[in-house]
């Protein structure tokens, strides 16, 4: 079983920054591929960024150049830092841990982008 805990959301102005964090537990957790998804109201769930156990990193291309994704396994934690935020960006952010058998979720932080 493996939990996941997101903090450091919160309310921003228009190119301002946020990190957020994604506290894991669990068995073989940083053996797990992870990620950061966004879901907007109205909207679909969509991939921010992803890193994979050995580093490899994934972006949209909505937020390349802006937002960096990293991990660190011996915390067993991954981070999302978040530049040059947009009121596009305002979403609830979900942490996920995924490998070939499994995919949990994190319960969500809220960012709001606005002045």
């Amino acid at each position: 079983q493996v939990q996941l805990v997101e903090s450091g959301g919160g309310l921003v102005q228009p190119g301002g920054s946020l990190r957020l964090s994604c506290a894991a537990s669990g068995s073989s957790i940083s053996m797990y591929a992870m990620g950061w998804y966004r879901q907007a109201p109205g909207k679909q769930r969509e991939l921010v960024a992803s890193i994979t156990s050995g580093g490899s990193t994934d972006y949209a291309d909505s937020v390349k150049g802006r937002f960096t994704i990293s991990r660190d396994n011996a915390q067993i934690t991954v981070y999302l830092q978040m530049n040059s935020l947009k009121p596009e960006d305002t979403a609830v952010y979900y942490c996920n841990a995924a490998n070939v058998a499994y995919i949990y979720w994190g319960q969500g932080t809220q960012v709001t982008v606005s002045s």
